[in-house]
């Protein structure tokens, strides 16, 4: 810990003094307009001290992790949401608003890591502060982490060159974010979250060579996180303007923001089973101590996305930087999977598949129901209103709430997922 905080605060500080520098590289479509060029600049050089809060963090949250606790971590997040909207939702001035947002990111670091400080000295750790020292064991660690955090940061990679791409187009920047705000909802809440309770039961099986435990580990985590994930891809491919123009077409967001959006969201929405499955599968390989097959597969990765990006962002525009990440994203799956059935580590058992083909056609026959039923519901005025709450808001939450029960049958119906599989996931285990 003390290792992760000097190094992120030396790379905090030298960001803040390159920061005029680094925006050129960062957002070059910006240059054209000096005040927001000025505005970007200020505002991330307030929000880096973030880096060493989210470091300290995310091993404190290790270190919970491997006493089998994940509440703690899992609810810390919620803490920049709510931090934010406490201090941003008072304020009518847009510049303003933004300079507390920043504010808000500091602050809701140092929550973090209050909160999972306190969740590491309740779970029986003693995590003190110390002076980082260059031991054999640290440079181990480094040695395995440095490759493990590439193959883990070429998503981030892939958004920052989409950021690059998409500060050419005025409005562009927006259209990727909020589309992501919404793909990246199944990646954290499932496959961040099951990867993480994933890798010590994988390791403690791989160590133990304990194969029969480690491949059953893997099927479940694979099968429950597709049950999660490709009914929310089918919303997003069979209704993606529905919910945008429903969700954030208002004021300055206007319709062609809402087109523009979901035409970004639907490219999104058949990469967002691979976004999730590079989560677990790449569990596998962390588990065999092993960071730098996945730190090759993600060079590739990275190097497919910039080419293909290029070419369909001339084509199709927004679109296409959303139609190649997720393109690279299935190709990097690919190459796990292969290479894990290769090597014998894993590969998908026939009961899993048979369950993983169940759960696709119920996810295609939710798609299709949600299609016809956003299409009906669209009919209808958008001027007609209740109290605060448009029609269109109205019929997203319906829509939403119809959604969920009517998956649950199909699921069940399909045998994707038994009631019985799933309360047995949902149980504790020692």
């Amino acid at each position: 810990m003390a290792g992760l905080a000097l190094m992120t605060v030396l790379l905090t500080v030298a960001c803040q003094l390159a920061m005029p520098w680094l925006m050129h590289l960062f957002a070059p479509g910006y240059e054209s307009y000096p005040e927001k060029f000025k505005l970007a600049i200020i505002l991330t050089q307030i929000t880096m001290p973030y880096l060493p809060c989210m470091a300290i963090y995310a091993h404190l949250s290790g270190v919970l992790n491997s006493h089998g606790r994940f509440i703690v971590s899992g609810i810390a997040p919620a803490l920049l949401n709510i931090t934010t909207l406490v201090l941003v939702l008072p304020q009518t001035d847009p510049v303003r608003a933004a300079y507390w947002a920043s504010g808000s990111v500091i602050l809701a670091g140092l929550f973090q890591v209050g909160l999972l400080w306190w969740g590491v000295s309740k779970s029986g750790s003693h995590v003190r502060w110390v002076w980082p020292t260059l031991n054999p064991e640290i440079r181990g660690l480094i040695g395995k982490a440095v490759p493990g955090a590439f193959s883990a940061g070429a998503f981030q990679v892939n958004i920052f060159i989409s950021g690059i791409l998409a500060s050419q187009v005025a409005g562009a920047r927006t259209w990727l974010s909020v589309a992501e705000r919404l793909y990246q909802l199944p990646v954290g809440m499932v496959g961040v979250a099951i990867g993480v309770a994933l890798l010590p039961r994988l390791s403690r099986a791989v160590h133990t060579s304990d194969h029969a435990d480690a491949a059953s580990a893997m099927d479940e985590a694979i099968v429950f996180a597709m049950a999660l994930t490709l009914p929310a891809a089918a919303a997003m491919l069979a209704m993606p303007h529905f919910m945008i123009d429903g969700l954030y077409t208002r004021d300055r967001f206007q319709a062609v923001d809402a087109l523009r959006t979901a035409a970004v969201l639907f490219q999104y929405g058949w990469g967002a089973p691979a976004f999730v499955l590079m989560q677990i599968i790449n569990r596998s390989f962390y588990a065999h101590q092993d960071t730098k097959t996945p730190m090759r597969v993600a060079l590739i990765q990275v190097a497919v996305n910039v080419g293909l990006g290029l070419l369909l962002f001339r084509l199709i525009g927004a679109a296409g930087i959303a139609a190649a990440t997720s393109a690279s994203s299935w190709l990097s799956v690919v190459q796990m999977v292969l290479i894990l059935k290769k090597r014998g580590h894993y590969r998908v058992s026939p009961k899993a598949a048979v369950r993983l083909a169940r759960i696709l056609a119920a996810s295609v026959l939710l798609g299709v129901l949600l299609a016809l039923l956003s299409h009906w519901l669209r009919v209808h005025p958008h001027h007609v209103h209740f109290g605060p709450v448009h029609w269109k808001e109205l019929a997203l939450g319906v829509t939403a709430v119809a959604a969920f029960p009517l998956y649950g049958l199909l699921l069940f119906a399909s045998g994707g997922v038994t009631p019985t599989e799933l309360k047995g996931a949902l149980r504790k285990r020692r």
